[in-house]
């Protein structure tokens, strides 16, 4: 029989490990362009992540270790990333990066190593590929399909298209294909060009030799502007069209006023200040500006931060219904079912729903068309 004098002795030890088998980390890998060509998106998404996690330190009881690697805008260091995260940090989800070639090198990494991804970017995986990942960012389908809408109204019949030569210009383009044949306008070229390129007047010239009633270009952050620079400097008069992958103050600042009249969509979080007050996406977008403001000591100008914000809202509300612990394939199984069956999880750029055979969660409510006007932002009715 224990002496009595090591009875509590006992269950105080029994109690601390009790206390810290609840209390477990929580492992988070997060990678980012934090350098190279897309840091105007990367920089952004570590700040999202960094204000979410600064005001959500905890997650289901748990302490969250958050450990942030930077790609460098290069998908195959991405994809290395995600390898040396899952197996030797042991992260229980990938969290993910800032370009499309980048996050599907991550999601390969995720499907064959059974780590639950969340993208905040565009991804799209054929089959099985895809079974362990989910994206907050809308996609291009949902996205350009409104911006085709506004084409339409404006009475546009034919527009040229212009974009990055890798798997984000492909979305781009396949979209808007899709979505202008439904609206009756032809799509009149396809110019590519890449990244890392500083000069796109050789397809610009081919463009404005079709005499386009407009342009649509697919391809995001800083090197987003140069074919809207170089349209301008053809005096071309026809309209101009993005992706919500140009919504950043580093593109604005490059493209001044080339891209006076240019109509992205966007989620709701751009323009919340401007939703109705009784819209939820409104309240939680606000609570997303002060946190950034808090962490980072200024307010936010771009909508990238926000994507690794609903990343981590989306990661909190599953972990609170994930069963086992952290650190373990059972958990990360739980976690990703968890991810997959959330639904109506309000964030700042929609209300999320995923199910096993979508695995992005927006719909009709995380879009906005919005105008570039003398350097700022405005939503389109």
């Amino acid at each position: 029989m224990a002496s009595p004098l090591l009875r509590p002795l006992a269950l105080l030890a029994a109690s601390a490990f009790a206390v810290g088998a609840f209390a477990a980390d929580l492992k988070v890998g997060v990678i980012s362009s934090l350098s190279g060509p897309v840091s105007a998106l990367g920089i952004p998404y570590e700040k999202g992540i960094r204000a979410a996690h600064a005001q959500m330190p905890t997650i289901a009881g748990r302490k969250v270790e958050l450990i942030v690697l930077d790609d460098a805008s290069d998908p195959t260091t991405a994809g290395r990333n995600a390898r040396k995260l899952a197996t030797e940090d042991k992260v229980d989800v990938l969290i993910g990066t800032s370009g499309v070639p980048g996050a599907m090198a991550i999601a390969a990494v995720a499907r064959e190593l059974n780590v639950p991804l969340i993208s905040p970017t565009p991804v799209s995986l054929p089959g099985a590929e895809n079974g362990w990942t989910v994206s907050v960012s809308q996609p291009f389908e949902l996205m350009v399909a409104a911006v085709v809408d506004k084409m339409k109204a404006a009475g546009v019949k034919t527009v040229a298209f212009i974009g990055f030569s890798d798997a984000l210009g492909d979305l781009a383009y396949d979209s808007l294909v899709k979505s202008a044949d439904a609206a009756g306008i032809k799509v009149v070229a396809n110019e590519r060009y890449a990244r890392a390129d500083s000069s796109v007047a050789g397809q610009v010239l081919k463009i404005v030799a079709q005499r386009p009633d407009a342009v649509f270009a697919g391809n995001s952050g800083t090197p987003g502007a140069l074919p809207y620079l170089a349209l301008a400097e053809r005096n071309y008069k026809g309209r101009i069209y993005g992706t919500h992958g140009l919504i950043n103050a580093d593109f604005v600042r490059v493209g001044g006023k080339s891209i006076e009249g240019l109509e992205v969509p966007s989620g709701p979080v751009l323009v919340a200040e401007q939703l109705p007050t009784d819209n939820p996406i409104r309240k939680v977008s606000m609570d997303f500006r002060a946190a950034y403001q808090k962490a980072n000591g200024a307010p936010p100008v771009d909508a990238f931060s926000s994507y690794t914000y609903d990343a981590y809202l989306l990661l909190a509300n599953a972990a609170a219904r994930a069963k086992g612990e952290p650190g373990t394939p059972a958990y990360r199984q739980s976690l990703k079912d968890a991810i997959v069956a959330t639904r109506e999880l309000v964030g700042t750029h929609g209300i999320y729903n995923f199910t096993p055979d979508s695995r992005y969660g927006s719909d009709k409510r995380a879009v906005v068309i919005v105008r570039m006007e003398k350097g700022q932002w405005k939503l389109v009715p």
